[in-house]
């Protein structure tokens, strides 16, 4: 061997130590946050034709987030001309689509019904695949006639497991969300995530879905959280909706680690096309606030 050969070999071991080095160093826990608008914002928008998923895109320029969370409902039925000129604006537009929403109930007892949900997000998990997006926003259901709460919840997890062996697949993570019915409460969430025990599987959390001891329960949920979408107001121990404190909810994600987006989920009066602007300057200023 010459010098050279020596030193190359040398530096190539060398480099190869701090490659390995760095790939087993953990992440630093800090938080990374990023803004997004929920498209089910502009849902009357959508519905009435007066904006589209490209408008859309343009929104989310114009008001500097970071991404899109694509609820789904108002996708054409032919999908094959609508998803790669989106996805290929997005990208032009340098927004991401981190996310996509669907409806589903998991809450089906194993045969036809139960196959058929988990086939409905199979395709949709294709969908995000198409578009880049790496997280569906799912729900839980309701109870069954005639079934138990922990035997609603059985089916759910039965429903996810199989799910989320092909959303994998397709590097995409399903994100349950606390949306009444079985998922009215952060402990059955949590127990429902730790039942299924994926990797591809955590929870949506809806700042604003929890009637009862909101704060503390959305705090239980931090550290399952894969996603979240972001809600102007709060149920107050009263039973009445108020304005949520986002400083606060914020604070506690930033506190959980929590690396991922907020998508601006808004429902209130106000017309979206006014509030959500007003909206989006907070949480920006709040993801960069807290981010690490």
């Amino acid at each position: 061997m010459n010098r050279r050969e020596f030193f190359a070999n040398t530096t190539a071991a060398g480099l190869g130590l701090s490659l390995n080095a760095a790939a087993q160093k953990p992440v630093e826990k800090k938080a990374r946050l990023r803004t997004a608008i929920c498209a089910y914002s502009f849902r009357e928008e959508l519905k009435s034709g007066k904006m589209t998923y490209a408008d859309l895109v343009r929104l989310a320029v114009e008001l500097d987030v970071d991404g899109l969370d694509l609820t789904v409902y108002w996708f054409p039925k032919e999908l094959d001309g609508f998803l790669m000129p989106l996805k290929k604006l997005a990208f032009a537009s340098a927004v991401e689509i981190p996310s996509i929403s669907i409806r589903t109930n998991c809450c089906q007892p194993a045969g036809e019904k139960q196959t058929a949900e988990v086939e409905g997000i199979k395709k949709w998990v294709d969908v995000a695949e198409r578009l880049g997006a790496g997280h569906i926003r799912v729900f839980g259901g309701t109870v069954p006639k005639g079934s138990t709460e922990d035997q609603a919840a059985g089916f759910v997890v039965e429903v996810l497991k199989r799910a989320a062996e092909y959303a994998g697949g397709k590097g995409v993570t399903l994100g349950i969300e606390n949306h009444g019915g079985v998922t009215e409460r952060a402990d059955r969430i949590i127990q429902i995530v730790k039942a299924i025990d994926s990797p591809w599987v955590g929870i949506n959390v809806d700042t604003g879905n929890f009637r009862k001891d909101a704060y503390t329960q959305l705090r239980m949920c931090m550290p399952y959280a894969v996603n979240s979408q972001v809600k102007t107001e709060i149920w107050d121990e009263t039973g009445k909706k108020v304005a949520a404190d986002w400083d606060r909810i914020v604070r506690m994600f930033a506190e959980a680690s929590y690396k991922g987006y907020f998508a601006l989920e808004y429902e209130a009066a106000e017309p979206a096309p006014i509030a959500v602007p007003k909206m989006t300057r907070q949480l920006n200023a709040l993801a960069r606030k807290y981010s690490g």
